[in-house]
Formats: C-alpha cells, sequence, structure tokens
C-alpha cells in the first residue's frame, strides 16, 4: 500500500471496454509484469522456445482499490486458469472455483468422462466396427443394384414406346392390339421383378441393419444422458457464478444473460480477469479506482495480441457482467457515443453534376452509425437534398482519413459501384508502420471474419472467414518505422490494420491503431489515390491527395 497524498487519483473509474490505461494502472502493470517474470509456472505462454506444451498466452489484469482507510493498493487478477490451476500466490481466486477437489462439478465430470469413455469404448469395439462396415457396405450395394436395375427399367420403357409406334405405323389395327398387349405383360413382369429384388435387398439390409442399430442405439442413449447431464450441470454452474456491485446487490450468471438477447452465458464467462478483481474488491470493502488488462505471451493465429499491450475486456462474456457489477460508480463515458466528426470538416476535391469526391479526414464516419448519426452521408445529403440514389459508393473506416467518391445520381451510383465490384477501381493506401517489415513488397493473403466475441474487431479465419488480399511496397525507413503503400485487392472491414499488425502478415501494427497496435494522435492509415471510370464522361478519371502524417 502507498499514501495516496502523492498520488494523482483519476475523475472517474476506467470505461473498461476502451480506455488508456492512466498513471496508476500503469505502475501496477510493471510491478506485476516483474512477478510473473519471476514465477516457476509449469505453463507455455510461447515465448520460451521450444518448451514443452501447447503455447497459451493468458490476460492477466490489474484493479487500483483504496482501503478503508485511505490507503492504496493493486490487485491481480489472471483469466482462465494458469498450469492447470485457478489458484496462484498474489492472484486473487476465481468467482467459483469449479475445480475444487470433490466440487460437485469433479463429481458431475468425473461421471460425464465416463460416459465418454463408455462411448469411445463402443465406437472403437471390433464387434460394432464390423456391424457398422457391413451395414454401410450393404446398403451402398442395394442401392448401386437398384439404381441399376431403375436405369435398365427406362431403357426397356424406350424401347417398348419404340416399339409401340413402329406397330402403329403399320396401320394394322389387330397387330398393333397384340404388339400392345404384348408390351403391357413385358411392363408388368419387369416391374414385378424389381419388386421382387427390391424386397430381396431390403431383407437382406434389415438383418445387418438390426446388428449395426443395437449398437447405435446404446450410443444414442449414452449421448443422449451426456447430453441432459451436461446441460444441468452448466444451468448449475451459472447459478453458483454469483456477482456483486458496490451497493451489495448479487446476480448470478444466468440472471445476467437472462436479459440479454443471448440468454445463455457464453463458455468461460465469469472467469475473465475484469469480474475476478472487481468481485474480490467489493467482497472485501475495496473501493476500485482504476483498471488496466494486458496479453502476456505469443499471440493466438487467429488473433492479435501482442506481448505486454494493453487490451479492453471483452464484450460478449464481459459487458453483461461488468454491465451489472460497474452500476452505482462514477465510470468513464464510453468514448464510442462522443462524435468524433465534431468541428471537423472534410475538403471537396472534386465536383461536377454527376459525383462528388472528398478527402475524408480521420475520426469521421463513412455513414451514420449505431449511436452517432453525423458522417460524411448525413453532410452530404444536406449540402445536396435533391440529391438521388444511396450516395455512399464506398466506405472509409472512421479512423481512416483520405479520397472517396460519392454519386449523385442513382445511374451515377450503379456506374461507379459496379466498378468496385469488378475490381476495376485502383486505390492505393498510405500508412506508417511501427516497425520495419522483412521484405521489402509483397502480397498478403489472410482471410478474415469478425470477432463474434469482441466486435468489432476482426479474425483470421480459414474456415469462415472471407478472402482478404492486399498488395504492399515499402516507401520510407526511418526510426524503426516504416512508410508503405497498400494496395487492396478486396475491401473487408479493417483489412489494412489487420494485415499490417498480424504475425502472419506484416507484423508492424500501423501507428495510432487502438485495436491492433497502440493508441496515439490518429491512426496513421490514408486513401491517397483513387482511380476509375466517370459515370457520364466514361473515361479515367483520377485524384491524388497526400498524407498529413
Amino acid at each position: 500500500m502507498v499514501n495516496e497524498k502523492s498520488i494523482v487519483f483519476p475523475k472517474t473509474f476506467t470505461y473498461p471496454f476502451y480506455y488508456q490505461p492512466d498513471e496508476l494502472a500503469k505502475l501496477a502493470v510493471s510491478d506485476l509484469q516483474k512477478r510473473i517474470e519471476a514465477q516457476d509456472w509449469e505453463h507455455n505462454f510461447g515465448l520460451i522456445p521450444n518448451q514443452k506444451g501447447l503455447a497459451i498466452g493468458k490476460m492477466f489484469g490489474v484493479l487500483i482499490v483504496k482501503s478503508k482507510n485511505g490507503t492504496l493498493g493493486y490487485l491481480a487478477a489472471f483469466s482462465g486458469k494458469v498450469a492447470e490451476s485457478n489458484h496462484h500466490d498474489y492472484f486473487v481466486p476465481p468467482v467459483f472455483d469449479m475445480l475444487k477437489k470433490n466440487s460437485f462439478f469433479k463429481k458431475e465430470e468425473a461421471i460425464i468422462n465416463e460416459i465418454n469413455n463408455q462411448i469411445e469404448a463402443i465406437e472403437n469395439s471390433e464387434a460394432y466396427l464390423k456391424a457398422k462396415s457391413q451395414f454401410i457396405s450393404k446398403k451402398q450395394k442395394t442401392e448401386t443394384k437398384l439404381k441399376v436395375r431403375r436405369v435398365e427399367l427406362k431403357t426397356l420403357k424406350k424401347e417398348r414406346k419404340t416399339r409401340k409406334a413402329e406397330a402403329l405405323k403399320t396401320n394394322n389395327e389387330t397387330f398393333f392390339n397384340q404388339v400392345t398387349e404384348q408390351l403391357k405383360k413385358e411392363s408388368l413382369s419387369q416391374q414385378a421383378f424389381y419388386k421382387v429384388l427390391a424386397k430381396r435387398w431390403q431383407a437382406i439390409l434389415n438383418y445387418y441393419e438390426k446388428e449395426y442399430t443395437v449398437y447405435k442405439r446404446q450410443i444414442d442413449a449414452l449421448k443422449d444422458d451426456r447430453k441432459e447431464r451436461s446441460a444441468r450441470l452448466q444451468d448449475k454452474l451459472f447459478e453458483q457464478y454469483t456477482f456483486k456491485n458496490i451497493n451489495g446487490v448479487s446476480k448470478s450468471l444466468k440472471h445476467i444473460f437472462d436479459a440479454t438477447i443471448f440468454k445463455t452465458p457464453p463458455a468461460g464467462a465469469g472467469e475473465c480477469a475484469a469480474p475476478k478483481l472487481l468481485q474480490y474488491a467489493f467482497i472485501n470493502s475495496l473501493t476500485p479506482i482504476s483498471m488496466a488488462e494486458f496479453w502476456w505471451g505469443a499471440s493466438p493465429k487467429s488473433q492479435i495480441r501482442k506481448h505486454k499491450a494493453y487490451y479492453p475486456a471483452c464484450r460478449s462474456k464481459c459487458e453483461p457482467i461488468l454491465s451489472h457489477m460497474l452500476e452505482g460508480m462514477s465510470v468513464s463515458p464510453n468514448p464510442m457515443l462522443e462524435n468524433p466528426a465534431e468541428g471537423k470538416k472534410f475538403e471537396i476535391v472534386y465536383e461536377d453534376a454527376a459525383i462528388i469526391v472528398i478527402n475524408k479526414p480521420a475520426e469521421f464516419l463513412s455513414v451514420p452509425g449505431k449511436n452517432i448519426s453525423d458522417s460524411v452521408y448525413t453532410r452530404v445529403k444536406a449540402i445536396y437534398p435533391e440529391a438521388q440514389g444511396p450516395l455512399i459508393v464506398h466506405r472509409l473506416d472512421m479512423s481512416t482519413s483520405g479520397l472517396m467518391v460519392l454519386a449523385k445520381t442513382k445511374s451515377a451510383h450503379q456506374f461507379i459501384q459496379q466498378q468496385f465490384i469488378n475490381k476495376i477501381v485502383q486505390k492505393r493506401y498510405t500508412a506508417l508502420l511501427n516497425g520495419v517489415p522483412k521484405l521489402k513488397e509483397g502480397e498478403i493473403n489472410l482471410p478474415l471474419r469478425v470477432d463474434l466475441d469482441n466486435r468489432p474487431m476482426q479474425l483470421v479465419c480459414y474456415e469462415h472467414g472471407k478472402t482478404a488480399i492486399t498488395k504492399w511496397k515499402i516507401i520510407e525507413i526511418k526510426n524503426n518505422k516504416t512508410r508503405v503503400h497498400f494496395y487492396p485487392i478486396t475491401g473487408r472491414t479493417h483489412q489494412l490494420r489487420m494485415h499490417a499488425a498480424h504475425q502472419m502478415g506484416l507484423n508492424c501494427p500501423i501507428v495510432g491503431d487502438d485495436l491492433y497496435g497502440e493508441a496515439s494522435n490518429r491512426l496513421h492509415l490514408h486513401a491517397g489515390y483513387l482511380q476509375f471510370i466517370h459515370p457520364v464522361k466514361k473515361t479515367k478519371i483520377e485524384f491524388t491527395k497526400e498524407a498529413d502524417f
């Protein structure tokens, strides 16, 4: 503890989802990181080459607190577990210890694990595998045989039709009737034979299916039992996780998420650092002053997490919990609710009867947001109330500055938009990177999708991500910072920011990137060149506006 007289206190508690750590939090983080480095945990954070085990980085957090006698200190926590334990000296305990020996969770987990073992034993048994293989083989053979026979029947039907047509051509009624009667008999005989064949093969298949079904029912029954037990266990766990706020009001995890659109808490809810810290503070009558969370370890392959870098609390798991826990406290306002374009103007670079080209400032929305309506669209619409169509042809991220083209007419909008769709438009961005890439130029191909747990951040995802391709080239290197030109082939959300910061991209975040790097006065990313075909003149038109950084 230190005396509070020499400390400048923050006026409000940290808004946990978008913040810059204050000096108190930074001091605590510095001390905690030294302590982590001194630990001998058997945990692979991915920082030591060739260390055994799967590399798993962790979020750590600090909470500056004041005791009743006016002294200051800090609490420390980690997300989930470290070194296969959720209890370590110097760190606050979990909100609920589901790993405690002989707890209801461990007992039920043991039963579920035994069910898993039983399912695995059946599925790997020689008898089951033989019965399954024979059934699948006979089913495929049956389907093939019957399919071949159905094709033969169609061919025979066509032949009968031809014979009937030829008999008709003879103009001999008696002969035609004889042929027709014969063809009818042939049809009935062939159909009867098919039915007998199908019945015979189905009987054989039923024999093998019966044997296979005995094992399948056993597996299904065990899986149903497992599902029911897991659901009951999860519900019981949700009730055990209870969270207090500064007013002493407690709510269970289930109660908290019942008020959300999700209803069911996501996996790991309540195990993050921030809820652990606040829970311990409230239980022990400590007043929270500020907080900060940082990443310790190598970055996951999908996300961007830099060792020792600060990150906000996750939204899907923590936002509902922290909304309750921070109730009654004076919390810094959400900066995302403030209009970043207040007092800013955009420059009109070019204008005619069909289009407008502007130079958008940084921190200026292209279109109205969820909470802020002020944007390029609303301002242009106010200037040109008679303009037709959607106006906005393409967008720039709020934090990105640079050239945007808008269409005054529906036909112009459609014409230019089609050029974007067909990748005819040429774009060039200028960015200042924090660090120096290994190569001088190249192409980055990393598929992206939104991080469902932490919107609007993006993930690299090869399974569900959309193709994202960027060409790049170094322009200048100075003071360990690199000026590059980006040439995006696709236009995914945060594409350039992700491709710059990700370890499989350039591994050099854009200066001022508060999502994937470190915040500064602005995001140093600028759309400086734009070329497209004019919707009326049908000639190429280009614009250049150099970055101001």
